[in-house]
């Protein structure tokens, strides 16, 4: 697969559809990754687009050098650390609290305990170091290499190999301190 870059040079020719299909493949990915920042769905959401909008409006920046995955995941990023910076002041609640607060749980005891598992994990990784998060989100949710997540969080492959070996020795540690065996 060439990571959306024949669906962008289409869209340069004039095929709108070309567009369509690079936001189809990245679109929920890059809200996840985005998130993983900011921790608010609806805002990652709004960067998510205004990334988007970054490549629309200027087109001939992206140089086909790295893959149109990794150019879209490092203004993500730059948008998101843009937003925390920016608004770092203004606390904000994450949809995951905004959920326990509105008594709209599921009752099935599977999908409870399959909920519980992720939720779990996902509080551990968000307690990590944010570039531990980042590292784990680019290379194990969204599978970028370790030299495409290097140019994402503009590290070298080895300190992106680094992190993902602290990260998951972190992980094994709040994980075992809660009793949850992997």
């Amino acid at each position: 697969m060439d990571n959306g870059a024949s669906s962008y040079h289409r869209f340069l020719e004039g095929d709108e559809s070309g567009f369509d299909e690079i936001l189809d493949l990245y679109q929920h990915n890059l809200i996840f990754f985005i998130n993983r920042y900011v921790n608010n769905l609806t805002v990652a959401e709004d960067l998510a687009e205004d990334t988007f909008l970054e490549l629309l409006i200027h087109k001939n920046r992206y140089n086909f050098q790295t893959s149109l995955k990794t150019y879209l995941f490092a203004i993500g990023r730059h948008k998101a650390l843009d937003y925390i910076r920016h608004n770092s002041r203004f606390p904000t609640i994450s949809l995951d609290e905004a959920a326990e607060k509105s008594n709209e749980f599921i009752s099935v005891e599977a999908k409870l305990l399959s909920d519980e598992r992720k939720r779990l994990v996902n509080a551990a990784i968000n307690r990590l170091n944010s570039d531990y998060r980042a590292a784990i989100h680019l290379v194990y949710f969204e599978e970028l290499s370790y030299e495409d997540a290097a140019k994402v969080m503009k590290k070298s492959k080895k300190q992106v190999e680094n992190l993902i070996y602290r990260a998951k020795a972190s992980l094994r540690s709040l994980l075992g301190k809660e009793g949850f065996e992997l």
